[in-house]
């Protein structure tokens, strides 16, 4: 099991890159949670290493409007969240 903090920045709020987050998380069986934080969209996952290995190449990518200009992976200990959710910001 795998649990990371990912501080995703560019141009990835206004674009949909939470809903797609939740979207993708839940598809790869991820636990965790996505919210805009400050000028970045925060992402916390937790799960299977293949399937985060996954999840932090998706983020890196963004849906269509987004740009991704850096991803930042700390490690976490959120491994006990239940499903995947939208937060409001912090």
């Amino acid at each position: 099991m795998a649990a990371h903090r990912i501080l995703v920045t560019g141009k990835v709020q206004g674009v949909g890159y939470r809903n797609w987050t939740v979207t993708r998380a839940r598809v790869l069986g991820i636990t965790g949670y996505v919210r805009n934080s400050g000028k970045a969209v925060e992402v916390v996952v937790s799960g299977e290493d293949e399937a985060v290995e996954k999840m932090i190449e998706l983020l890196h990518e963004g849906p269509a409007l987004a740009r991704v200009d850096n991803v930042e992976i700390q490690a976490a200990n959120d491994a006990k969240l239940k499903g995947f959710t939208k937060r409001l910001g912090a």
